[in-house]
């Protein structure tokens, strides 16, 4: 499980290697957390939640102003219900929501990956190239169902 004060440790150390390393059109994330109550069942950003609570061991994205996409996971499984502690799902995808402007107004647009293999541990690596929208603002990386549940979050 991910600490609060490891993860951002994590983060700041990533944003400080895209940072040195010139790719400052690339926005780095290395803390990803999992579904919890109540957001099992609440959608984010027109999102919904995986109906169970989810755990992850480690999590890392890095996302590109190209669009493309790196998700790997490490240990996301179920933290609660019969099935505690594994995986049930083979496939999950990735969804980027971005706000953006149509016309005069914000609205958010969500933009998925195809399928990628999952294995009951829940380990998977998501590697796509994606169209996102522009401007893409305050972007969020899901991990999700196929059917676009998710089960994991960027953030803290």
């Amino acid at each position: 499980m991910v600490t609060t004060a490891s993860a951002v440790a994590t983060m700041r150390s990533s944003t400080e290697r895209c940072i040195a390393s010139g790719l400052l059109s690339t926005v780095c994330s290395t803390t990803i957390v999992g579904t919890v109550n109540p957001a099992t069942n609440n959608p984010i950003r027109e999102i919904n939640g995986g109906g169970l609570p989810w755990s992850i061991a480690e999590g890392k994205v890095v996302l590109g102003a190209d669009g493309s996409l790196v998700v790997k996971v490490e240990g996301l499984v179920l933290a609660g219900g019969p099935l505690t502690g594994t995986n049930p799902i083979t496939q999950f995808k990735a969804i980027v929501s971005c706000l953006t402007i149509d016309g005069t107004s914000a609205t958010t647009t969500n933009v998925s990956t195809g399928l990628f293999p999952a294995t009951a541990a829940g380990d998977s690596k998501i590697e796509a190239t994606i169209a996102l929208p522009s401007p893409c603002f305050a972007p969020i990386v899901f991990v999700t169902s196929p059917g676009g549940s998710w089960f994991a979050v960027t953030g803290v």
